[in-house]
């Protein structure tokens, strides 16, 4: 009876314990499941999905996918149609950006979409909707592309940011587009001899590196319209035009191949120039001919004008030389810096000739005795630093003596009378020697001569440079 009793009491302890932790257990789910409806209903729009263990439908997408496009019972390592008429391959390039264009190493960097366009049957797949697929640079590997590549380019890079910038757009009846995003550093023959009031034309040449024409043909897919550009400014550059073309490229090993250009034609602009080169040229020219103004005793402020414009200019010239391609011919920008720099010269060389003269002509004149035996020039000079003409007897310009009348020749005769014709008045031309001799013995008319010749001659220089180049 008593272990009825007990087993009753033992059954009675069981169940009650029972209930606790189930009734404590299903608290805690109710309250849970509430939790997630509520944020789920926040999220989801009130959607609850209980089934966190359904499967991945794109788990198996890459391989339906080949066995979709029949990659494995084909052999991409040949080209579409093998051993029959060539394939076409259409090309299509959208340039997004020319980044640099360097005159030191003769190059152009530019970045842009490079759009592929051909048919392999091989890949044509059954569609209800016609509906095309889309795929990134993992099966680009799997299958056969164009081998296109640019011609003289230096370096050249796929961008990978954040992934490889390659699309693969399969259509069901074979259809390929295939587009890259690619920057090509490329050489440019530029003709500086008009630098910097040059014309710079340009290109990037595609052709397929494998395949020669009788196996793959390039062409350009819409004309003159599969050449687009976005809006381009250049720092230095005006962009006239953009224009594709085409033609054959001959190798004696392997034949002729298919070649596409994308021509462009690039104006520089001459402002930064004129701030940089030009100006500071013309004002180192016109500074130089303040000496011609300045007293021809005033050596140390003479000297000093000349050798600075002189340094001036060298270093202007060697700035211009350093930012350009060591060519072998003459560049405008050389012929002008150049001739700028023998102005500059000849205003030194002028001084130089006045203060020979000047000397010369003091010689004289001491040995004459128009300045007294204790005057020295020097001493003179020194106390503010010029020597000033009033301090000697300078003889005024002569004048030509008149010559005497010339009578002419006759013979008098009977009932004429004779009566006296006037002279004519002669001037004889002095000759270079005697022109000579009147510089060396008034040496300030070679300032006075230097005032506007100098002027004149530069400025006939540009007028002449300017109507050749611009």
């Amino acid at each position: 009876m008593k272990v009825d009793v007990l087993t009753c009491l033992a059954l009675a302890a069981a169940s009650l314990v029972a209930m606790v932790t189930g009734g404590r257990s299903s608290g805690r789910r109710k309250h849970k499941e509430v939790f997630l409806g509520e944020n789920s209903k926040f999220k989801f729009g009130g959607r609850i999905d209980y089934k966190l263990k359904k499967q991945d439908s794109t788990k198996t997408l890459l391989i339906k996918s080949e066995q979709l496009l029949r990659i494995e019972e084909h052999d991409f390592a040949m080209r579409p149609g093998f051993g029959g008429a060539a394939i076409p391959v259409g090309i299509d390039v959208q340039v997004e950006s020319i980044d640099s264009i360097s005159e030191v190493n003769m190059d152009f960097t530019m970045t842009l979409y490079l759009r592929h366009y051909w048919k392999d049957e091989r890949l044509a797949f059954p569609s209800r909707n016609n509906q095309s697929r889309t795929f990134d640079s993992r099966l680009v590997k799997k299958i056969w592309v164009p081998d296109v590549f640019f011609v003289h380019s230096k370096r050249s890079f796929i961008h990978d940011t954040t992934m490889e910038n390659i699309m693969l757009r399969v259509y069901p009846d074979g259809n390929i587009l295939y587009s890259v995003r690619v920057t090509v550093t490329a050489l440019c023959s530029m003709d500086f001899s008009s630098f910097p009031l040059d014309t710079q034309n340009c290109s990037l040449e595609l052709e397929s590196y494998a395949y020669n024409e009788n196996d793959l043909m390039l062409y350009w897919k819409n004309g003159n319209d599969s050449l687009r550009t976005d809006e381009i400014v250049l720092s230095q550059f005006f962009i006239e035009h953009f224009q594709p073309s085409s033609g054959l490229a001959f190798y004696s090993s392997t034949g002729w191949y298919n070649r596409l250009f994308i021509n462009f034609i690039l104006r520089r602009h001459i402002f930064f120039f004129m701030l940089q080169t030009y100006f500071p040229t013309m004002l180192m020219v016109v500074l130089s001919w303040v000496s011609f103004w300045i007293d021809r005793r005033a050596v140390p402020a003479r000297v000093s004008l000349g050798i600075t414009t002189v340094l001036t200019m060298s270093t202007i010239i060697t700035g211009v030389s350093s930012s350009m391609p060591q060519v072998s011919y003459v560049k405008a920008v050389d012929i002008y810096l150049w001739t700028s720099f023998l102005f500059v010269f000849l205003s030194v060389i002028e001084y130089a000739a006045v203060n020979y003269c000047t000397t010369l002509e003091e010689m004289r004149k001491m040995k004459r005795g128009k300045l007294p035996s204790t005057f020295n020039a020097s001493q003179a000079m020194a106390f503010d630093g010029c020597f000033h003409d009033n301090d000697i007897e300078l003889t005024p310009f002569p004048r030509m003596a008149a010559t005497p009348t010339s009578e002419p020749l006759t013979t008098p005769t009977q009932n004429q009378d004779i009566r006296p014709l006037e002279g004519t008045r002669l001037r004889r031309q002095r000759s270079v020697r005697e022109n000579v001799d009147l510089l060396l013995s008034h040496s300030y008319m070679i300032d006075s001569y230097s005032r506007l010749a100098f002027p004149l001659s530069y400025l006939l220089f540009n007028i002449i440079y300017w109507s050749l180049y611009s």
